[in-house]
């Protein structure tokens, strides 16, 4: 299944610099570029809360943007090659849209999605181990795909199921070795007892060596030699 295309909306913007961006920002936009092979490199700006609303139905790194350009005859169809975000806030700073054309195969990762409960699990108490999360796969931009899914009810311990297992769309081709593990189900963790037996003989021990311990000096108490001495 491919991806749905979604629309946003840009205007073009003149300014580059920071003081530009961040003036940018505090009227409620985002900057960012739009560039390809054979593309000119343009700045542009997108309203900041119809790319939140995008963003949050959406699979940012492998889905088709058609971005409508103010000025523009024709939406741009693109990507999202980069988001960079506030290191605090729920804020995106910039974002970079790498423009596709149709029949121009391109590298993108799509999510692996895990499906059902592994046998393992389900009557041994195994743990899941899920060790690649995204594929790396290229295809022309019509071709790809929005998930990857994988079956993993049948998993005994010890099982696993690797890159070759993912059954992909017509040319689409995985770029990460056919033999890397993408899940894989584990024995259970045994936490080790805490060993109280032996704790409690050497708290036994210490116990006793006090009790047998001879009693402690006491430096400069006055006995009965000492009154004799000074009578005399």
């Amino acid at each position: 299944m491919a991806t749905q295309s979604n629309t946003l909306n840009a205007t073009p913007r003149a300014g580059r610099g920071k003081g530009d961006a961040r003036k940018l920002r505090g009227t409620g936009r985002v900057p960012g570029v739009v560039y390809g092979r054979h593309e000119d490199t343009r700045a542009i700006s997108v309203d900041a809360h119809e790319l939140h609303l995008l963003f949050s139905r959406i699979s940012v790194d492998n889905t088709i943007i058609e971005l409508s350009v103010e000025g523009e005859k024709e939406a741009v169809s693109t990507l999202v090659r980069e988001v960079q975000e506030h290191p605090v806030m729920a804020e995106v700073l910039h974002v970079d849209f790498y423009q596709v054309h149709a029949g121009e195969e391109l590298e993108v990762d799509v999510p692996i999605r895990l499906e059902g409960t592994p046998k393992g699990v389900r009557e041994e108490g195994g743990v899941l181990d899920h060790v690649i999360h995204d594929l790396t796969v290229k295809c022309v931009p019509s071709k790809i795909p929005s998930v990857l899914t994988l079956d993993v009810s049948e998993l005994e311990i010890g099982d696993s199921l690797h890159v070759s297992d993912i059954e992909l769309p017509e040319d689409v081709t995985s770029m990460i070795a056919p033999d890397q593990t993408v899940c894989g189900v584990a024995a259970p963790r045994i936490e080790e007892e805490p060993e109280v037996e032996e704790e409690v003989e050497e708290l036994e021990g210490l116990a006793e060596d006090e009790e047998g311990a001879p009693e402690p000096e006491v430096i400069g108490k006055g006995g009965d030699d000492d009154e004799e001495d000074a009578e005399a």
